[in-house]
């Protein structure tokens, strides 16, 4: 720092911050960030190398943007997580989302079609339909996307531990609407690891489900160039209580797991590099969330250049989607919720995202009604066509504030990652429950906070009103499960059922070889094989994960 800007500041200090403080006390004697980095009261220049820190926009280390002209050129992909009740259902909601303006869909899918289960199976029971659109079947997708050129748009499916059955059914689709392959976009989340540290909707053992992630990507690699492979995600590490810090290390330390396992397949990182994508939690600490993005594209281009050498600048860019916080939502006033939303929506964009979901109000009510949704992405809309934040290429840089809490989150998220390397990589670290055991530690503390009032939430600790507000909200029809269970009678009776039981067969033989599994998969789900028969042929061989 300049002699001359430190001489000063000592000055400040003693002749202007020091009388005021005696008589003007400050709010707390400490300030800090969620991820508990102490604030200072004010940040002056502090040295650093333009050229080797910080970059050019679409130049390593992108640290200021992934691309030479960031939103100048194009807007983030406006999406919202949609998918209730039956296919029919989720389909009308997605033609009122494109009517709308939202630019990408976004597939939410209910819990038994998440781990592999019909719903006339008894463990459906209860769950059809209520947290994500039913699909069971090829016949449900083409219901589901009826009436929408999948060449046109991009279509990010929230699905992990069957993400390669409802790829293929997606896939499936597009070849019936004689759609260029090269020229199918999206994302399938496909992020297996993250389900056994903070989610828990896996099937197999980690080292099967693995292979069912690399068989994807290089799959994709030859056959669907443009879809990203993967959405590893640390929205749902942050969901389960992570801070910031933990939410970027962990998520890259799953993402180093699956690298390393494409590689030990014999893909090479250059191939499947540009096909990986992120996800990340936008929460409230608005600032902290900004460098976080920012810390976390800079990390990982490093990652890739100097762990997994790297040479194509497209294998290490950090793309993510980012979602507002879920779980910073309130019951109560959910009108405050529009408030929340739109913070954390500006911190992602400020943070430079390539893709965004808003949550709605009422979420931490029920799924969201149509109205909701609307406010939700008119949120965005507002953001990317009024502000004017979209005007300049990552409006906060050189910010002496910004740039030492990036470097701050950097270093610490390394440290993380240095440790679980040390344990085995992320499967070591789940294994022996590091990433489950800090997640829990630090949800704890933040929970403790809010019940002392050392952390504010307006509505649910203070600033609390009597007043009883009901408001609307969505509610599912419990008859989604007798018609899923009639849709699945009529199918299986008129699909060649000798040929899905061909398709199975050869599903259970390839997953005692090496050999590609998606071809097979593809294959069954063409002759409409259902999502609860091709896991039960994985669940034949592969058996299931069990934590205890």
């Amino acid at each position: 720092m300049n002699h001359n800007i430190q001489k000063k500041y000592e000055e400040w200090l003693d002749k202007t911050l020091e009388p005021f403080i005696e008589k003007s006390k400050e709010r707390k004697q400490t300030f800090k960030t969620d991820s508990e980095i102490e604030l200072e009261r004010l940040y002056l220049p502090f040295n650093y190398d333009y050229l080797m820190d910080l970059g050019f926009p679409g130049e390593f280390p992108f640290l200021r943007g992934i691309y030479p002209t960031m939103y100048r050129g194009r807007l983030w992909t406006m999406r919202q997580y949609a998918g209730f009740g039956t296919a029919e259902e989720t389909n009308q909601r997605f033609r009122f989302l494109l009517e709308q303006g939202t630019t990408g869909l976004s597939v939410a899918f209910d819990l038994p079609t998440q781990i592999g289960y019909d719903s006339d199976h008894p463990m459906a029971e209860g769950e059809v339909g209520k947290v994500g659109v039913a699909i069971d079947s090829l016949a449900d997708m083409e219901t589901l996307f009826g009436g929408i050129n999948l060449q046109n748009i991009s279509t990010s499916m929230t699905i992990n531990a069957t993400a390669a059955i409802l790829l293929c059914m997606y896939v499936a689709i597009a070849k019936k609407q004689n759609a260029d392959l090269n020229k199918i976009s999206g994302t399938i989340q496909n992020d297996i690891l993250k389900e056994y540290i903070a989610r828990g909707t896996y099937i197999y053992p980690p080292a099967n489900s693995m292979r069912l992630v690399t068989d994807i990507f290089s799959w994709c690699n030859k056959n669907l160039p443009r879809w990203n492979t993967i959405s590893i995600s640390g929205y749902h590490i942050r969901e389960a209580g992570s801070n910031a810090v933990q939410e970027v290390a962990f998520t890259l330390s799953n993402g180093i797991a699956y690298v390393d396992a494409a590689i030990r397949a014999g893909l090479n990182v250059d191939n499947f590099g540009a096909q990986l994508s992120f996800f990340f939690n936008s929460h409230n600490n608005f600032f902290e969330e900004i460098a976080k993005f920012r810390a976390a594209r800079r990390l990982w281009a490093k990652i890739m250049r100097d762990r997994f050498g790297a040479k194509n600048p497209e294998s290490m860019k950090l793309r993510f989607h980012a979602q507002t916080a879920g779980s910073t939502l309130t019951a109560q006033q959910v009108d405050n919720n529009i408030v929340r939303v739109t913070l954390q929506a500006l911190a992602a964009v400020l943070g430079g995202c390539q893709s965004l979901h808003t949550n709605s109000r009422d979420e931490a009510l029920a799924l969201p009604t149509q109205e909701s949704v609307q406010i939700a992405l008119r949120t965005q809309q507002i953001i990317a066509y009024e502000s004017g934040v979209t005007d300049t290429i990552d409006p906060l840089c050189g910010s002496f504030f910004i740039e030492k809490l990036t470097n701050e989150i950097e270093s610490r998220a390394m440290d993380y990652i240095n440790k679980i390397q040390e344990l085995g990589g992320a499967i070591g670290a789940i294994e022996k429950k590091f990433y489950q055991n800090e997640i829990s530690k630090t949800s704890y503390e933040y929970q403790k906070a809010i019940e002392n009032k050392e952390k504010i939430i307006v509505g649910l600790n203070d600033f609390v009103t009597e007043e009883k507000v009901t408001p609307k909200i969505l509610k599912i029809d419990p008859s989604v499960r007798d018609r899923q269970i009639e849709k699945l009678r009529s199918l299986k009776e008129n699909r060649d059922n000798t040929k899905v039981r061909k398709c199975l067969d050869e599903i259970r033989q390839a997953a005692k070889s090496n050999e590609n599994l998606i071809p097979l998969i593809l294959n069954a789900v063409e002759a409409y094989a259902t999502v609860g028969e091709i896991s039960d042929a994985l669940r034949d061989v592969w058996g299931e994960y069990k934590e205890f």
